[in-house]
């Protein structure tokens, strides 16, 4: 009897890892997800454990493959985050840990490369930013001299995770592209980011295609996941495009969201689209399909933060949302500007400091809350009209993550944007996308972006006239007053970093 034909989807991220297998109709058989903690020891350092990682890894493809039966697993394909960097030695070792995207110790280097070489985003279409690897290994040149010597090679997380499995360095190109070392349209290490840093091409792993395959995985971890050693890997490729991917949102004029942690307004455009401002990114994935947006830092954490100033220890996101529903749209005229670790899009301006603006004594808690969880859509929002500018009006959003469990939020979000906004019921997209990479990979489907399964289920929003009109209103006061904060937020991070400086020193001696 033959066994049913299955596919397996692996999405590593900074703080989860989460493996789905589908069957041959696209059915879901199987999930499985484990967490694991971001060390964030003070405000500027965002570090996870690679073993920790791994073992996730290791734990999560071992429960899916154990749930879903006796199937014929025809391949795993990776999708992965970005911005990651982990410094070895000559032997693979370990010298540092995995310092994520959200890292910001690096805000000095940036600022120095953005000074010197501004021109490079038109190179590399990475932002210069704390988030990317080019100013995190400059960072570590300039301020752990030795560390830096010892480095044989700054890898990625998903670089790790391949060479655990099969010996290799290896990076695909749309990872490779959002290092601020990769330049998409010669599909190679820019030379100029490279002598910026001080490094080598050898330093750095090999570059592939996102549908470069692996055979020979280490038989031992292979018996211990539960999959054969002869399954084909597919490399892969980063979060943000296999997102859109397995959102359905690759076709022009439609736009992706997401919001987990963090947040993204993602596009995928058949040629590069840069911004003459810098704003957004230009990312590549195939020969010719680019991923054009803007992440922000805060997402889903202002919830978490929101809990942890108005909740307890036994309330959930969905009872703290809930608080909000009696507030009307704008909360009573109270904006929240939601940068509580700096951000990345639309200001990139790694010191910019959250704010409530318009506060007054007929405010209450369930004000603070909505009008925090509106903040973060009209950041959403300010980074979407970015895009629309450079690659068209959108008539159709796709939006996904964890703040898609709410319908307040998921209205919020309608409202707001003033269009159509769909959210699959049930989806991992970033598994979802990679094992559509992986079919087109293995010559199943034609298109890179296409597919032959039946669409998810969806809760569609609507926008509510009355509501989007509100908003209209408020977001141009919500920019006039975010621009005005701006001339403020170096002073108060530089007197942040100075007062934590000061407390180490305190508890030192």
């Amino acid at each position: 009897m033959n066994r049913p034909i299955a596919y397996l989807g692996v999405d590593v991220g900074t703080s989860s890892t989460k493996a789905v297998i589908y069957g041959a109709g696209g059915q879901l058989l199987s999930q499985a997800h484990r967490s694991y903690p971001l060390d964030t020891p003070n405000p500027f350092t965002a570090e996870v454990d690679p073993p920790k990682i791994f073992h996730a890894l290791m734990e999560t493809i071992q429960e899916a493959v154990e749930k879903a039966g006796d199937v014929e697993l025809r391949f795993l394909s990776f999708s992965a985050a970005m911005h990651s960097v982990i410094a070895v030695d000559e032997h693979g070792d370990l010298l540092t840990k995995c310092i994520t995207w959200a890292d910001t110790r690096s805000q000095k280097a940036a600022a120095e490369i953005r000074s010197a070489h501004g021109g490079l985003y038109r190179k590399t279409g990475t932002p210069i930013h704390a988030m990317s690897p080019l100013t995190k290994i400059l960072w570590l040149k300039q301020d752990q001299p030795d560390l830096f010597d010892k480095t044989a090679k700054f890898i990625d997380l998903k670089s790790y995770l391949l060479h655990r499995l099969f010996g290799v360095w290896l990076i695909d190109e749309s990872l490779a592209s959002a290092t601020g070392l990769f330049n998409p349209l010669t599909r190679d290490w820019e030379e100029q980011a490279l002598e910026i840093v001080g490094i080598t091409r050898d330093q750095l792993p090999h570059i592939v295609p996102v549908t470069h395959s692996l055979t020979g995985m280490d038989l031992r971890l292979a018996e211990a996941m539960g999959i054969p050693v002869g399954t084909c890997v597919i490399v892969g490729g980063s979060d943000g495009a296999l997102s859109n991917i397995g959102l359905g949102a690759a076709r022009k004029g439609t736009l992706a969201v997401t919001i987990g942690t963090s947040g993204a307004v993602r596009t995928i455009t058949n040629q590069p689209v840069l911004d003459p401002l810098g704003r957004t990114f230009c990312y590549a994935i195939s020969p010719h399909q680019f991923l054009v947006g803007g992440p922000v830092n805060n997402g889903g954490l202002v919830l978490g933060w929101l809990i942890d100033v108005f909740g307890d220890s036994d309330t959930s996101y969905e009872q703290l949302v809930e608080l909000a529903r009696p507030v009307p749209p704008g909360a009573d005229g109270l904006l929240f500007h939601p940068y509580l670790t700096g951000e990345r899009a639309p200001l990139w301006n790694a010191s910019a400091r959250g704010s409530y603006f318009g506060l007054s004594i007929h405010h209450t808690k369930a004000h603070l809350i909505r009008a925090a969880l509106e903040g973060v859509l009209f950041n959403l929002h300010e980074v979407l009209l970015t895009v629309e500018l450079l690659t068209g009006k959108t008539n159709h959003i796709q939006a996904s993550g964890g703040f898609s469990r709410s319908p307040i939020w998921r209205q919020m979000l309608a409202d707001i944007v003033g269009v159509p906004v769909n959210f699959p019921k049930q989806i991992e997209s970033g598994c979802l996308g990679a094992v559509l990479l992986g079919r087109y990979a293995m010559g199943e489907l034609q298109e890179l972006g296409e597919s032959d399964w039946p669409e998810a289920e969806v809760y569609r929003h609507e926008p509510d006239a009355a509501a989007a009109k509100v908003y209209r209103e408020l977001m141009t006061i919500y920019l006039g007053a975010g621009r005005l904060l701006q001339e403020g937020y170096a002073e108060i991070d530089e007197f942040q970093r100075r007062h934590a400086t000061d407390q180490d020193d305190a508890i030192d001696g």
